[in-house]
């Protein structure tokens, strides 16, 4: 990963992903949502990623249809949240997201968090609307292996992605390893780590090396390591400069120093916890 803007992972169901795209957790709905997308869609980004708990798809959608965009060059993520799980309810909430987004499908549903015992039944959902065409792909977030492995023994469809906390202070070795032997592709929710790594010394002289902000070393080393990633701003500025980490490739050393970051500690939830 890490040619340019436009690049995508290809998903095992065969679909293909942009591998760099717009986050906007807390990104108010209404002007500062609309206009944030259409900049980033602007700049050259064609992944958008919210979710039902974010209470902005309207203003996503409509940010959509203003870009004059063709909708099948933009891929758009949404999530069920925890207190929608199970089968009946999770069908419900699909059908209040894409009303909301007013779209005729969407590329990536996700289930937000594992929750307690409900993800089975939540999935069977998902796998419902992936088999209806409403969605290209279906996936998860906030998944530790041991989620997986039970919903992969329950289920007829393997999750495409788990979008996960995942930054250089917290790398999720033995996850992203899991990932891999499963062919599930590795997605940050939170690839500056809530900005704390931007004041790290290390990125920073890294940085210096290529011109670049201690921002745009960390998204790089995402992209080196076959991450895909959802920057969340709402700056014009950052929202470029974000997008600006296709001219320059980090060393292996350089990759090494930040492997070297690593606290294992999260900043969020324990998915084991958060219900």
């Amino acid at each position: 990963m890490g040619k340019s803007l436009q690049g995508t992972v290809l998903l095992h169901n065969g679909v293909k992903m942009p591998y760099f795209g717009l986050g906007v957790y807390k990104v108010e709905e209404g002007n500062e949502v609309i206009e944030s997308v259409k900049t980033a869609l602007e700049v050259g980004y064609r992944a958008i990623d919210t979710a039902a708990l974010y209470e902005n798809e309207e203003g996503v959608g409509k940010a959509i249809k203003e870009s004059g965009i063709p909708r099948e060059e933009i891929f758009v993520t949404t999530k069920v949240w925890n207190t929608d799980h199970g089968y009946e309810k999770t069908l419900k909430a699909f059908d209040k997201s894409i009303s909301k987004l007013g779209l005729d499908y969407v590329d990536l549903y996700l289930i937000h968090w594992p929750g307690k015992d409900t993800f089975i039944d939540t999935w069977r959902a998902l796998e419902k609307l992936y088999r209806d065409g409403r969605v290209r792909a279906i996936g998860v977030s906030n998944f530790k292996p041991h989620h997986l492995q039970t919903l992969m023994e329950h289920s007829e469809e393997k999750p495409v992605i788990n979008q996960v906390e995942l930054h250089p202070y917290f790398q999720q070795k033995e996850l992203r390893e899991f990932c891999k032997q499963h062919d599930i592709v590795v997605e940050a929710w939170s690839p500056l780590g809530r900005g704390q790594v931007l004041d790290d010394p290390v990125l920073a002289e890294i940085g210096k090396k290529y011109g670049k902000t201690p921002a745009q070393v960390t998204l790089r080393w995402h992209l080196q390591n076959d991450i895909v990633i959802i920057p969340k701003s709402v700056t014009p500025s950052r929202i470029k400069e974000n997008a600006d980490i296709f001219d320059f490739e980090l060393t292996a050393e350089d990759m090494e120093q930040i492997d070297q970051l690593d606290k294992n500690t999260r900043l969020f939830k324990d998915p084991d916890l958060f219900f």
